[in-house]
């Protein structure tokens, strides 16, 4: 019990207010990240993982079964539920993949905000090890254990002050870079190379057109992207 008390403590502790420099120049690296093209191809996997991560939570809050999540090295990915198929909780799981990216990184700015980093940390990890029952293939299971050994490395080895560095780094990363992959779907789906989307699955199921929910995901993420950003940066 003590070991568990003291664990808490840690998990729960809060940590300085990060200075600007840190957060400003933590937001720079997350954006080259984003926008270089040799960095974004390996970074978009951590993408991958959230969008899929983000239909299976929807989909067992929704009610829907999870039978299992796949992670491929093109970045794309794939979650099967099973359930009724229409209605509002497929159109809730639908959803909920560009736009449940950037949900997390406004979750995580605002555990940021409040100056629980390590939390933040653990919170991660702890959805990754949830997600990592779920994956279905090789590079999935893979894919996840990196990211996991990744943020395991930060939470175990950096001190507080590195874990709050770390944390900055992860979260703008989340807020910037799904707004750029909403834009790469609607570049896929005017190219004809993506037509069982999941915009276009929600045209499906909805009376709006495959457009409106590409709007909206766009809106959703740069919104998160704004408030995030203000609760980081006051």
């Amino acid at each position: 019990m003590d070991a568990l008390g003291r664990f808490w403590a840690q998990v729960t502790a809060t940590t300085p207010d990060l200075r600007p420099e840190v957060l400003l120049g933590s937001a720079a690296v997350a954006a080259l990240l984003v926008l270089s093209p040799t960095l974004w191809r390996p970074t978009r996997h951590v993408v991958t993982i959230a969008h899929e991560g983000a239909h299976g939570l929807v989909a067992l809050a929704a009610g829907r079964r999870l039978s299992g999540i796949r992670l491929h090295s093109d970045t794309s990915g794939l979650t099967v539920s099973a359930g009724k198929p229409s209605g509002l909780g497929m159109v809730l799981t639908c959803a909920a993949g560009y736009t449940g990216p950037a949900l997390f990184g406004l979750g995580a700015a605002a555990l940021l905000a409040a100056g629980h980093a390590i939390g933040l940390l653990w919170a991660l990890l702890a959805l990754l090890a949830l997600l990592l029952v779920q994956i279905r293939n090789w590079y999935g299971l893979w894919s996840v254990l990196v990211t996991g050994a990744v943020v395991f490395g930060a939470t175990w080895w950096l001190p507080p002050e590195g874990q709050a560095a770390f944390a900055a780094l992860a979260t703008w990363f989340l807020l910037l870079a799904t707004p750029r992959t909403v834009l790469e779907l609607q570049t896929s789906r005017r190219r004809r190379r993506a037509p069982d989307s999941d915009a276009d699955q929600l045209a499906g199921l909805t009376p709006f057109p495959a457009l409106f929910w590409v709007g909206l995901f766009l809106l959703v993420d740069v919104g998160a992207l704004l408030l995030g950003g203000y609760w980081l940066l006051t």
